[in-house]
């Protein structure tokens, strides 16, 4: 539950906090691992959890089935199931990191876990053949998205919380496209990365805090 200072509407919302498996041929590769637990995330946010566990199995996986974990950034929303899959390379933008590891940016006790072993990119990297992890900044400087190419040639993203709702990253896109169109300036100025997902094509568009997905017009 996003409180209303939060929100910018001056009401509160009820938000999802959702994960991916990404179901290839050398195992299952899972974006986001459900939200951290702390008192006081828990009485500011007031959470109903579905464990990450009982997440997977509901969707006919179970733990060691997931051979990569992506965070598509570190704060404890996204990476609170982390200490439960130790052993596995954990996919992160370098400086997402090392911003987790300084003050106020997430759980420290969700980061350096026993038993996690991160595998740190910088910019993009292809971490399983035929996907990709793409730098999205915005929402934190270490931000990134997944990029998924399906057996027939499709492209689907899944952007985590490079936009808080599919509405906002298709204002983004219809800004690039006017941009790319020559339309008349003003324009609103998205940021750089968005034209490289466009020119990707995707046939669907997922976010780690809204139900809708986006697909093009």
């Amino acid at each position: 539950m996003r409180p209303a200072e939060e929100t910018g509407t001056g009401s509160a919302r009820v938000e999802a906090v959702l994960g991916y498996a990404v179901l290839h041929p050398r195992g299952v590769l899972l974006l986001d691992t459900g939200m951290g637990a702390h008192p006081d995330v828990d009485s500011h946010y007031r959470p109903r959890r579905f464990p990450l566990l009982a997440a997977l199995g509901a969707a006919g996986l179970g733990a060691d089935d997931v051979r990569l974990v992506v965070n598509c950034h570190l704060h404890f929303d996204h990476c609170g199931g982390n200490p439960l899959l130790p052993g596995r390379p954990l996919i992160v933008q370098r400086r997402e990191l090392e911003a987790a590891r300084g003050d106020d940016h997430t759980l420290p006790e969700l980061i350096d876990a026993p038993g996690l072993q991160y595998a740190e990119v910088t910019g993009e990297a292809e971490v399983l053949p035929g996907v990709l992890v793409l730098p999205t900044p915005g929402h934190t400087d270490g931000h990134q998205s997944v990029v998924v190419r399906q057996p027939d040639g499709s492209v689907v993203v899944l952007a985590g919380q490079s936009h808080d709702t599919a509405t906002a990253y298709s204002a983004d896109v219809l800004a690039t496209r006017a941009a790319q169109d020559g339309h008349e300036q003003p324009l609103p100025t998205p940021p750089a990365w968005v034209s490289r997902l466009c020119d990707l094509d995707p046939v669907r568009v997922y976010f780690a805090h809204d139900h809708a997905i986006w697909v093009p017009s």
